[in-house]
């Protein structure tokens, strides 16, 4: 998240994708008729781990219990690190980063606060590291049902090669580990395929997700609900 992130009426939006690809009008409208608003994340590779933490973040914001409670998760992930032999230097700078920015949430409940945070290049690069090394310490440590879902030699040059490394897109599998390791519902509308409709995947299934990723081109951005009447 940069400073170029905005939220944006999604008017604008609709008529971009309108304009590239025509045959996909009949998803744009039905995705306009339950999303009114996009924020834009930088397309670095990162876009889902910084997406995912700042919607999250944005949801319990103002909910106090909540916040705490997210802290407290953050935290605890000191023992997933240890349990996958992973060396304290390489993550704690990383934890106590996303646990000041959680602690500074806290402590003003304001959005612009969050946003500015995620602004700042070392602080949301910070977050995003964390978010990768976590997403790879609980791959590893529940690596007999992971490792079915890889294609590198093994799960841990996976790990190296694909989730710990800056930049690297993530695919399914991290985000089912991340959603995981953190006790975050994650709801995730797709425009790819050929249908009229955009699809919906919850991840996990049956839970209610507290952000809503929009996943196109291999980018992913943040999406709002309609208000329900």
């Amino acid at each position: 998240v940069t400073e170029d992130v905005r939220t944006d009426t999604y008017d604008a939006l609709l008529w971009e994708i309108d304009r590239i690809a025509p045959v996909l009008r009949g998803k744009t409208k039905d995705l306009s008729g339950q999303f009114s608003t996009v924020r834009q994340v930088r397309g670095d590779g990162n876009c889902f781990y910084r997406a995912l933490c700042f919607a999250h973040l944005e949801s319990v914001l103002h909910n106090a219990r909540a916040l705490q409670r997210f802290k407290e998760t953050v935290v605890r992930t000191y023992e997933d690190f240890s349990s996958a032999g992973f060396d304290e230097t390489s993550f704690k700078h990383h934890l106590n980063t996303v646990v000041d920015v959680v602690e500074r949430c806290q402590a003003d409940e304001q959005e612009d606060t969050l946003l500015r945070l995620f602004n700042e290049q070392m602080t949301s690069d910070s977050v995003v590291q964390y978010l990768r090394l976590l997403t790879s310490a609980h791959l590893q440590n529940q690596a007999e049902f992971f490792c079915n879902f890889v294609e590198a030699p093994n799960l841990l040059v996976y790990c190296q090669q694909e989730v710990e490394t800056m930049a690297m897109e993530c695919d399914h599998v991290d985000i089912l580990a991340l959603s995981q390791a953190l006790d975050i519902c994650i709801h995730i509308v797709s425009m790819e395929g050929d249908e009229q409709q955009v699809a919906h995947h919850v991840i996990p299934e049956g839970a209610e997700p507290s952000l809503h990723l929009l996943y196109q081109t291999s980018h992913y951005n943040i999406l709002y609900p309609r208000p329900q009447h």
